[in-house]
């Protein structure tokens, strides 16, 4: 599955978790899923645990690299 199609898996919707993005048909958010791995739960554990798809934990990565790589950062004097 290429990266745009892995990024279909996320949706943001202000109804939502108020509109944080979060995996399509679920409340599990980019955020969890982020945190869940920064603290060194592997991909298998979190997909067990909250019964989402390896794609869906890469769409979250995906997500997370694109969001990071448009933002801009000012220099603060």
């Amino acid at each position: 599955m290429n990266r745009r199609n892995l990024l279909k898996r996320i949706t943001i919707d202000k109804n939502i978790l108020c509109g944080k993005p979060v995996i399509s048909g679920t409340r599990i958010s980019v955020e969890l899923i982020l945190e869940k791995l920064a603290n060194g739960l592997s991909v298998k554990e979190i997909t067990e645990e909250y019964g989402i798809q390896e794609q869906d934990v890469r769409a979250a990565l995906i997500y997370a690299q694109k969001t990071i790589a448009n933002e801009e950062v000012f220099e603060v004097i």
